[in-house]
C-alpha cells in the first residue's frame, strides 16, 4: 500500500479508540490550558473516543472567525473549535478517511443543540489536504487554518504549505501541532504502517519543516511550545532508534514582505490586556512573551505579525520605518565579520 493507503487503513479500520494508540505523540494533553479541557465535557463521546490528536490546537481571539481544520478526523476539534469562534464564526473540516467523518457528521446536530446554536456553524468535506484545491475552497477565505498532529502523515507535505498559504486571508495565521524529526529518515520508515500510523514515520526533519514553509511564503515561521516524544512500543521503538521526536507547535503567518532575519528598527509594542485568556500576558511564540502594560522592544518581522494580524486591536504600536539599526540583539545572526580564528579547523567542521 502506498501512504495515502496506509493512513487510511490505520486510521480508519486498525484504531478504534485512542487507547489503540503506540505512542503519546497524538493524544496527549496534558499542557493544554484548562479553559480548552473544558469544552471537552461538551463532545459527544463516540467523537472524543475517536481522537487522535496532539490536545485542542487553538490560537486566541478566535471570536467570530473562519477557521479551517485540516485532517478533521471525527470532529472533536472542529467541534471545540465551534464554541470558541462563537455563533458568528464558522469552521470547515476536511478529512479524507470515510470512517471517521461519518462519527463527525452523526453529531453535528446534537453539538448544535447542546451549544445553543440556531444553526450548526460547522461543515465536514471529505478531500486531501494535499489537494486542497481541487475541494472548492475559495482563495483567502479563511482567518485561521489548524492542523492537529496530520501533516506528518501526508506524502506531499510541500503541497499542503502552498494550499494553506493561498488559503489564508492576508494577516491570517496557520496554527498547527505536528511531529519533527533530529535527522531525515529512511524510507522504511516513511512507508511502515505503524510507523507512519503512530505519527512518527512520516515526520519531517526539522530543518527540512522550515525550508518548506517558507518557499510557501510563510517567510518566518515562529515555534510556540514543544515537547519531547515517548515511544511505549518496544518494537517500534527499536526500529526507529535512534532518531529522536518531538511534538510542536508553530504559527506562520501570511504577511508579504517579512525579512529573513530579526531586523530591528526601533519598534516596539504595548500590549493593552483585555484579550480573553491572556488578560496580563500574551505569548506570540516562545521567546515573546509579553507583560500588559510594558514597552516591549520588537523586530520588525514581530511588528507586522502583531500590527497586521487579528491581534492589532490588542496592541499600541511604537516607532516607524525611518531607521535601521541591524540585527535585532539576541534575535538573529550576528554579523560574520572579523571573527576569523587562526587556529580554526580546516576539514571536519561547518560552523
Amino acid at each position: 500500500m502506498n501512504i495515502h493507503e496506509n493512513v487510511k487503513d490505520y486510521y480508519g479500520r486498525t484504531l478504534q479508540s485512542s487507547a489503540d494508540l503506540k505512542t503519546d505523540a497524538c493524544c496527549t494533553i496534558a499542557d493544554t490550558p484548562a479553559y480548552l479541557r473544558a469544552l471537552q465535557s461538551d463532545i459527544h463521546p463516540d467523537v472524543a473516543r475517536r481522537y487522535y490528536g496532539c490536545g485542542l490546537v487553538a490560537p486566541l481571539a478566535l471570536g467570530g472567525a473562519r477557521v479551517l481544520d485540516l485532517g478533521c478526523g471525527a470532529g472533536q476539534d472542529a467541534y471545540m473549535l465551534s464554541r470558541l469562534v462563537g455563533e458568528t464564526g464558522s469552521i470547515v473540516g476536511v478529512d479524507f478517511t470515510p470512517e471517521q467523518l461519518s462519527v463527525a457528521r452523526a453529531h453535528q446536530d446534537w453539538h448544535k443543540d447542546r451549544y445553543g446554536y440556531g444553526a450548526s456553524n460547522v461543515d465536514f468535506i471529505e478531500g486531501d489536504i494535499e489537494k486542497l484545491g481541487e475541494l472548492g475552497l475559495a482563495p483567502q477565505s479563511f482567518d485561521v487554518i489548524v492542523s492537529n498532529c496530520v501533516i506528518n502523515l501526508c506524502a506531499d507535505k510541500r503541497a499542503v504549505f502552498r494550499a494553506a498559504y493561498d488559503l489564508l486571508k492576508p494577516g491570517g495565521e496557520f496554527y498547527f501541532s505536528d511531529v519533527y524529526a533530529d535527522r531525515r529518515l529512511p524510507d522504511d520508515l516513511r512507508h511502515d504502517p505503524v510507523a507512519l500510523g503512530e505519527c512518527l514515520g512520516g515526520a519531517l526533519y526539522w530543518n527540512d519543516f522550515l525550508a518548506i514553509a517558507k518557499a510557501a511564503g510563510f517567510s518566518d515561521p515562529r515555534l510556540v511550545t514543544d515537547r519531547p516524544l515517548s515511544i511505549n512500543n518496544d518494537a517500534l521503538k527499536e526500529r526507529l532508534s535512534p532518531a529522536v521526536f518531538h511534538s510542536a507547535t508553530y504559527r506562520l503567518f501570511r504577511i508579504d514582505g517579512l525579512e529573513p532575519a530579526c531586523e530591528d528598527y526601533g519598534q516596539a509594542v504595548v500590549y493593552k490586556g483585555g484579550l480573553a485568556q491572556a488578560e496580563k500576558l500574551f505569548a506570540l511564540d516562545n521567546h515573546h512573551h509579553i507583560e500588559k502594560g510594558r514597552i516591549f522592544a520588537v523586530c520588525g518581522n514581530t511588528y507586522r505579525m502583531l500590527s497586521e494580524s487579528r491581534f492589532a486591536p490588542w496592541f499600541d504600536f511604537i516607532g516607524d520605518w525611518t531607521t535601521h539599526f541591524g540585527i535585532f540583539p539576541g534575535c538573529g545572526t550576528a554579523s560574520p565579520f572579523g571573527g576569523t580564528d587562526a587556529a580554526a579547523p580546516t576539514s571536519g567542521a561547518c560552523c
